[in-house]
């Protein structure tokens, strides 16, 4: 049996290990949409949490912790998505990129930009239609109307359009497309 050879560490040494200078955070990679995400999520855990407690702690739950927890839920998936058109991170199949030359494949690629601008110009009318059918109905548990939460996923849907614009046009006039940027240098933001 071939048996490794580790060099012996103090207890000393393992806790100060931690202590190395982490540099500066960069933030840079993320947007307006992002930080607003984060405010919907947390809104959404406290709301969670509040429900937990008064069912089980409490033994009387509030009723609208349910209902708010799962509007922020929506609004909070169409804002990520936001985010994930920014930085062309949705799930994608670029096994044919990898063997078709490269011309072709950047041709493949600007003409996926232009069905996904097509596709998200078609959603943001349709989420507008929509909202002037049912824009007024009033939540359940909380008089509220419900076209607050389609409001925000119809902005959400004109942000991915605009950002998926944004991509194209970045993708016409760089050497390289948003998709290879992202997958060279690792940078997740865009």
């Amino acid at each position: 049996m071939n048996e490794q050879q580790h060099a012996p560490v103090s207890v000393d040494e393992m806790a100060h290990a931690f202590e190395e200078e982490a540099g500066p955070v960069d933030l840079s990679p993320y947007a307006v949409e992002d930080w607003v995400n984060m405010a919907i999520f947390w809104t959404m855990a406290a709301c969670v949490f509040l429900q937990f407690f008064t069912r089980y702690a409490l033994n009387n739950s509030l009723a609208w912790t349910e209902e708010i927890a799962a509007n922020c839920l929506v609004v909070l998936v169409f804002l990520g998505s936001v985010m994930c058109v920014r930085m062309a991170r949705h799930i994608s199949v670029d096994m044919l990129y990898r063997f078709l030359p490269h011309r072709i494949g950047r041709a493949l690629e600007l003409l996926v930009d232009f069905i996904v601008i097509g596709f998200f110009a078609y959603t943001t009318w349709l989420m507008w239609r929509y909202i002037g059918i049912v824009g007024n109905e009033r939540m359940v548990t909380v008089n509220l109307p419900r076209g607050y939460v389609f409001y925000t996923v119809f902005g959400a849907f004109a942000l991915m359009l605009v950002r998926s614009v944004q991509n194209f046009i970045k993708d016409m006039i760089n050497e390289k497309t948003v998709r290879e940027q992202a997958s060279e240098t690792g940078v997740q933001g865009i």
